[in-house]
């Protein structure tokens, strides 16, 4: 009689145990990417990660030569669920044929969904890759953000 009670016992701390750490499960953490991780490559000033952001958006900062061809690159805006919202083109600003950093400049123009289900999006800067070799892409992405 004893042994079922010590049995019993074990098996709803089991039990218990186990619905607890369902219920305390770590959530997946959310993955913020900073300009900090491609300073060597690409600089944005405008719009900074997380930042809330409206139609039209300008976006500015400086990429390496090499980020561009003939003179621009692709940005694309996307919504919480990854759907394009708007497209364009990054134009530089100066001499884009060298290794330095050269500024850029971009408008895009959108409209968000009010009844999307959630307010973030992302902000992707394409490395221009004419060859279309994917050891060659390469890309910024930055959450961002809309006005609700």
């Amino acid at each position: 009689m004893e042994n079922k009670k010590i049995f019993s016992i074990i098996i709803v701390i089991l039990i218990v145990a186990g619905f607890g750490m369902f219920w305390n499960l770590p959530k997946e953490p959310e993955v913020i990417v900073t300009n900090f991780e491609k300073t060597d490559l690409i600089r944005v000033e405008n719009p900074r990660p997380n930042q809330i952001i409206e139609s039209p958006l300008l976006i500015t900062g400086e990429a390496r030569g090499n980020w561009f061809f003939e003179a621009d690159f692709p940005v694309v805006l996307v919504n919480w669920d990854g759907l394009i919202i708007a497209q364009g083109i990054a134009t530089a600003q100066g001499e884009w044929m060298t290794t330095d950093f050269v500024p850029f400049m971009a408008t895009l123009t959108f409209t968000v969904d009010e009844n999307a289900y959630s307010n973030k999006g992302t902000l992707i800067l394409r490395k221009d890759n004419p060859s279309g070799l994917p050891e060659h892409d390469d890309a910024l992405e930055i959450p961002v953000m809309f006005w609700e």
